[in-house]
């Protein structure tokens, strides 16, 4: 099987990354196999608010660059009706801040065109949440694609400066494109994301920093 996670940060490359070195926050992460590879595994403390359920990869600094990695989210076992299989990364991560960029597995084949329109989200936590985006700008931070519950997904974000554009089932053009990261032009660490209710697997992570 492939490795887990390869970082590639500056001149060193490190693969077979385990939940040894992630720092799980309202998050619980095992090691399982899934659909026939190795991965990460994360589920979303039962109570957590939206935004918050994070593994953080130990060690990491992101400025600008591109964060590549399989994803397949669906929801739990006990999820709530309006649970989306939510799951991506969180990145430039400080302290109880960070950026995020998700999507919304269920939503993707849904009869509701609606729904459809909602497949992918761009959010910066604390202080932007989806609802406060739809409120205030809608449209502008979430998109169309297409999707399966529970299916491995190729995601790929590239950061630069104020902006992120989200490459998914790799595409050569974006499905979102970001340009007011609502951090600014920052640097963090990055983490495997999931939403409330979200059962969520992650696999083959590369982190890629931006040449200087």
């Amino acid at each position: 099987m492939k490795p887990l996670i390869v970082l590639l940060l500056a001149s060193a490359t490190f693969s077979g990354q385990t939940v040894s070195q992630l720092k799980p926050q309202n998050v619980t992460a095992s090691e399982v196999s899934y659909q026939g590879r190795k991965a990460v595994r994360l589920l979303a403390a039962p109570l957590a608010e939206n935004g918050i359920s994070v593994a953080v990869l130990v060690g990491t600094r992101f400025h600008n660059g591109t964060l590549e990695v399989d994803v397949a989210g669906k929801p739990g076992p006990g999820a709530v009706a309006d649970a989306r299989g939510f799951i991506g990364m969180a990145f430039r991560i400080q302290g109880g801040r960070h950026e995020y960029i998700y999507l919304r597995p269920t939503n993707g084949r849904a009869d509701d065109q609606v729904r459809r329109n909602h497949s992918v989200q761009y959010s910066s936590h604390p202080d932007f949440d989806f609802a406060r985006f739809r409120r205030e700008a809608p449209e502008k931070y979430e998109a169309y694609v297409d999707l399966e519950p529970g299916v491995w997904t190729k995601y790929k974000v590239i950061v630069q400066g104020p902006t992120a554009k989200l490459y998914v089932h790799g595409a050569d053009q974006p499905c979102l494109i970001v340009n007011d990261l609502k951090l600014g032009d920052t640097e963090g660490g990055v983490g495997l994301w999931v939403g409330p209710g979200t059962e969520g697997y992650f696999s083959n992570l590369k982190i890629t920093p931006a040449a200087r």
